[in-house]
């Protein structure tokens, strides 16, 4: 009851309200813009599972980008070779495209680290978890690795985040207004 009162105030005298306070959990179907800072102690996007959209979920953490990017990390210890083969999640192929690898040696330098093989599934590059291949290190040596993928599943290809959008009527800010406007704006008539 306390919440719904506070809305009605929000609602009818904005000037009097600061905050609300949600102590249940909220589902909201459809867009939330925030204009302010978001504080929150995790989040995540929620999609059917690319792989199994009829019995499971995919929950990811946020990542900030113009583009829409899955970020993977880990540790490989490299073997006698020198090498560390890395397994990605089994949904990884489903999920992303446009790959980019960075692998940071620790503690040693080597200088011939390299990738020797992308991203594919592990067994012939036909079937099984996606893995990728780390060479040319230290055998023994401990390697820091990080793999990026640009989101291709269902919802995002239907639902793709423009970056850069021009301020019209019917946007949330029309031409000439401001999300902050004491950070630009020269008249009070501004939103």
């Amino acid at each position: 009851m306390k919440v719904f009162l506070f809305v009605v105030l929000f609602i009818v005298l904005p000037q009097f309200a600061t905050a609300l306070l949600v102590t249940k959990p909220v589902t909201i179907n459809g867009d939330l813009n925030v204009t302010g800072a978001l504080s929150k102690s995790s989040g995540s996007f929620v999609i059917d599972h690319p792989l199994d959209p009829k019995n499971k979920l995919l929950y990811h953490s946020f990542v900030e980008s113009p583009e829409v990017k899955n970020v993977y990390v880990g540790r490989a210890t490299l073997d006698d070779a020198g090498e560390a083969t890395i397994q990605l999640p089994s949904y990884f192929l489903a999920l992303n495209k446009d790959f980019r690898y960075f692998a940071t040696p620790v503690g040693n330098s080597m200088p011939d680290l390299y990738l020797s093989i992308e991203v594919k599934p592990r067994i012939f590059g036909l079937v099984g978890a996606p893995v990728f291949t780390i060479a040319g290190g230290a055998p023994g040596g401990y390697v820091s690795w990080m793999v990026t993928g640009v989101r291709h599943d269902a919802y995002i290809l239907a639902n793709p985040v423009i970056p850069v959008v021009e301020k019209a009527p019917g946007t949330p800010y029309a031409q000439g207004m401001y999300v902050h406007p004491g950070l630009y704006a020269t008249s009070t008539n501004q939103k």
